[in-house]
Order: C-alpha cells, then structure tokens, then sequence
C-alpha cells in the first residue's frame, strides 16, 4: 500500500495558523498534523518520532512545518529538527512563522525589480526603513534587505529599547548591522524618510503609518513598499494592487514608485506555496528558511 503524504507543523503558540493549513493541503499534502504549544526542547523528539515511524521510504513523504511569530525561535527550531535527523531517515523542514519569511522574501523582492527597472539600482549602498521593523515581517525585511547591501534602518513606534534589543538579535544571530530608531510622530517619521532611497511599511495591520504629509518629506526616495492589505492602507496613496505606479503625494521624488500589499501577497502565495511543494517533492531533504525563500521570490518575480 503507497503511503499517503504527511506534514506534521510544529507551532509554539496555542493555535496554529489557518493559513498555514490551507496552503499546505493546497500544496498536495494528504495529512497535516498540527503540534500547538510546542516548546524547543521537545522540537528533538517530535522530529524523532517522525522519522522513525515510516522507514526510509516514507520519510521522501514526510515533511516538517515551523510557525509561531518568533523568528528566532522558529530558526532555533529548524536547527533542532536538522541536528535530530539519523541519515538515512531524514525529512525536509520549512520554517515560516506567521508568514513572515515569505512576506518579507516577496516584499524585498518586489521592491528590488523596481528598484532596477527604474533605477538600475540594487541595494548596495541604498539606505532602506522599515517601519514595523521589530515586527516577525519587518524584522525579517531587515535582515534580508541588510543581507543585499542596504544600509537598513527598523523602526519601533514606541520603544527605543526593543528596536535596539531586536538590533542586536540579528547581528548575533545573522550578522547584519540594523540601525535601530522609534518614531512615534509625524515629525519623527519624516525625519526618516528624508533621507531614504526605499520605504518598507511592515506595521499592523489597519494603520496608516505614511500619511500625505510625512511623504513630503521625502527627498531621495526611490521606492515605497506595504504589506497591509487592511484599510486604512499603510502607505497614504499605495493602493492594494499598485505594482510599480507613480507614489502619489512625495512631489520632491517625481520617479518614485510604490508597492501594494496585495501585488506583494500575489509572490508571496506563490512563494509558500512553492516552497511546500519543495518539501514533498524534493529528492534530498531541503531546510528551507529566509534565504531560501529570497531567493525563490526572486525568481518569481
């Protein structure tokens, strides 16, 4: 009898993601198994028990799912599924928590094709903000657009400190240089934007973070990305499906473009959905975290 697919997703908070399992069922799994309230130390054992259960041949159809919202929990969490495999009974893990991977993977992503289409410009030298940066997508945005060269800037709304704390998470954990601020006022924010060459809006959803008037402020600014698909947009004048429009309301950057966070959502789904697929249909087992996922967006787009 062929052994059905099986992903077993791992998530250390109480519920796992809906999301989550409709994009794994989507992506041809027949069962998914969800673990909630996992913690780090039992990652090692649930890996074990999966692994041994099927033989070498159902383990190619076995795959491993990491969610949350902690980033670096979820990286700790793949390193202790990988260090727990026994070759030949090995299976493939993705970690992707809150989606955070695959947002920021197709956020940096797009604003990069724009950035060269209209600005034969990468990100080497370019100074980035992101807003919402002490956040699972903005900090994720960070690392990965630090990572190509961008001198980059995350932005708390309220606490100095925990930009600074999660600062100091990825040079450790990445080692990348974040900058590290808080703007809580308009005039903070402009102070911001003033000197940027690309604006990344990763905040909660619902709030309006750029409005008309902190864009004014903007003198250098090249391109302007946002996640939140939930009114009021993040970005005043970057609507859901701008892909590359004229950003409206920064009159000293008439060449300015902006992202919306539906034509982000359009790679990103793509993206997951992929990178999924990777999992149960790889040869060899894949870990598969930020960096893989960069560089599948960037494929896509």
């Amino acid at each position: 009898m062929s052994k059905r697919s099986i992903i077993h997703m791992i998530n250390p908070m109480k519920q796992n993601s809906p999301f989550d399992i409709n994009m794994a069922l989507d992506a041809g799994y027949d069962i998914l198994m969800p673990y909630n309230n996992v913690e780090l130390n039992e990652v090692a054992g649930l890996t074990q028990d999966a692994i041994f259960s099927r033989g070498p041949a159902g383990v190619k159809k076995t795959g491993m799912f990491i969610g949350g919202r902690d980033i670096g929990l979820a990286m700790d969490m793949l390193d202790a599924a990988k260090s727990a495999m026994v070759p030949p009974f090995e299976i493939p893990v993705f970690a992707d928590p809150s989606g955070a991977f695959t947002t920021a993977a197709a956020l940096v992503a797009c604003v990069e094709r724009e950035l060269k289409k209209h600005f034969d410009q990468d990100y080497k030298g370019c100074k980035a903000v992101v807003f919402g940066g002490t956040g699972p997508v903005g900090l994720a945005t960070a690392v990965i657009a630090a990572l190509q060269g961008a001198e980059t800037t995350i932005v708390d709304h309220f606490s100095l400190d925990t930009a600074l704390q999660f600062s100091d998470e990825a040079r450790k954990r990445y080692g990348v240089n974040l900058r590290a601020t808080t703007a809580a006022s308009d005039a903070d924010k402009a102070r911001l934007l003033s000197d940027a060459d690309v604006v990344f809006c990763t905040a909660k959803a619902g709030v309006q973070v750029l409005n008309a008037s902190v864009l004014g402020d903007a003198k250098k600014l090249k391109v302007a990305g946002d996640v939140n698909a939930v009114s009021p947009l993040g970005i005043e004048g970057v609507e859901l499906m701008h892909n590359g429009e004229p950003l409206k309301f920064a009159p000293q950057c008439p060449d300015a473009v902006g992202i919306g966070a539906l034509a982000v959502g359009n790679v990103k789904y793509k993206l997951q959905q992929a990178l999924l697929r990777e999992t149960l249909e790889s040869d060899v087992p894949v870990y598969l975290d930020f960096r893989n996922a960069f560089e599948g967006a960037r494929k896509l787009v």
